[in-house]
């Protein structure tokens, strides 16, 4: 059996949203950055509602000056198994 980590959602937004603040940004700086029409996606981001794109988890290390693994939480405790 293979055991696969699952990311936290909730973790991951709120540690978007920290990064943001502690970077100075606003949500509409973000919204701006991406090109998105409306800061929904943002927000869906920072609530753990959706995830970023893997493009735009790029852009968003770039531009907190972390790395991808700063910005996801990866929750430990629930794994999913998978036979091999």
């Amino acid at each position: 059996m293979i055991r696969i980590p699952a990311i936290d959602m909730v973790a991951t937004g709120r540690n978007i949203t920290r990064m943001r603040q502690d970077a100075g940004l606003t949500v509409k700086d973000l919204q701006i950055f991406f090109g998105f029409a409306t800061p929904q996606a943002i927000y869906k981001w920072q609530h753990g509602a959706a995830m970023p794109t893997i493009d735009n988890l790029v852009a968003l290390a770039m531009i907190f000056g972390v790395s991808m693994d700063d910005i996801i939480a990866v929750d430990t405790d629930v794994r999913t198994e998978i036979g091999v």
